[in-house]
């Protein structure tokens, strides 16, 4: 990746993005919650592809929260409507368009339609390499850690084996819109060694320009890994 002055920049593998904001864009706008929502699934779409045409392998976003259902009824039903209608989008893009979809987190409480869209995604994403943009949803890191112990345990398997990212490398870089300074329960084994960039930019109103901006700053990291 090249800036505007010439100079070459590392694109991380990985990146985690803690989309907040929603909310606060709907009001700022006197709009209704549900309309953030929507903005937001629209800014997700324009990065996972800004992402795919850099040159990163996996995008990771904080979609939906195992806390999250204690939200207004009317705005998780929204929620939930936005990704049906991007899963149904993504299972008929994606491999045309070089874009794998993944759900991670614990489906079990999601409807029997979400759950066979996320069938259907998944099993085209086994079909090719290439990009992956991993969709959190009823997702939390402490849950993550919890049900894969238990299933380690059970299993006798490798406890990473058994995380909702097995086979992913970690993030190397989160990116938290939205003003708020916090992980928020967001993959919390795997960013031990993160970098940890804070923008007050709403995520609606996040666009390729600031996930370059992150990019920049990323690069101008030391990363030791507590060698020094």
């Amino acid at each position: 990746m090249n800036t505007s002055d010439g100079k070459t920049l590392t694109v991380p593998r990985h990146v985690g993005i803690i989309m907040d904001g929603n909310g606060r864009w709907a009001e700022r706008h006197a709009f209704a919650r549900a309309a953030g929502h929507k903005q937001g699934a629209e800014a997700f779409r324009t990065l996972a592809y800004y992402c795919r045409d850099i040159g990163m392998d996996y995008l990771s976003v904080y979609a939906f929260s195992t806390e999250n259902w204690k939200r207004d009824k009317l705005e998780v039903s929204a929620i939930l409507r936005i990704l049906e209608d991007y899963l149904i989008e993504a299972i008929e893009k994606m491999a045309r368009e070089g874009l794998r979809m993944r759900i991670l987190g614990d489906t079990a409480p999601l409807s029997e339609r979400l759950k066979r869209l996320i069938g259907e995604a998944h099993s085209i994403a086994d079909t090719y390499e290439g990009f992956t943009a991993n969709l959190c949803v009823n997702y939390g890191g402490r849950d993550e850690i919890l049900r894969a112990a238990k299933k380690a345990a059970e299993s006798g398997a490798a406890f990473e084996d058994c995380l909702d990212t097995a086979g992913l490398p970690d993030p190397e870089l989160i990116i938290r819109p939205g003003g708020e300074h916090r992980l928020s329960n967001f993959m919390l084994w795997q960013s031990a060694y993160s970098e940890l960039y804070f923008t007050d930019t709403l995520w609606p109103d996040f666009e390729p320009a600031d996930l370059d901006a992150a990019i920049v700053w990323y690069n101008q990291r030391e990363r030791r890994f507590g060698g020094r």
